[in-house]
């Protein structure tokens, strides 16, 4: 479950809160599942659990709705005022 979250990227914090543990215990197994994938680090945790699929595919990474312009989210705000093209 930690795993999970910190790949959602939420903070240790916010999985403490979440989990209703206290922050130093996820801390704690942070580091213990650091240890035992052998990752150095968080984010060489998140790619060795990617490896070893323990992960789901990122699906946030690939958006297929198009993201307004600028210039559109301006015009719908202020309808009656011109929007400046540069």
């Amino acid at each position: 479950m930690i795993l999970n979250l910190l790949y959602a990227g939420f903070s240790d914090a916010s999985i403490a809160r979440r989990l209703g543990v206290g922050h130093r215990t996820v801390q704690r197994r942070v580091q213990r599942l650091m240890e035992q994938l052998r990752a150095k680090g968080r984010v060489a945790l998140g790619a060795r659990a990617q490896e070893l699929g323990l992960l789901p595919p990122r699906a946030s990474a690939v958006r297929t709705e198009r993201v307004p312009a600028a210039a559109d989210t301006l015009s719908q705000a202020v309808p009656n005022r011109p929007v400046r093209q540069r």
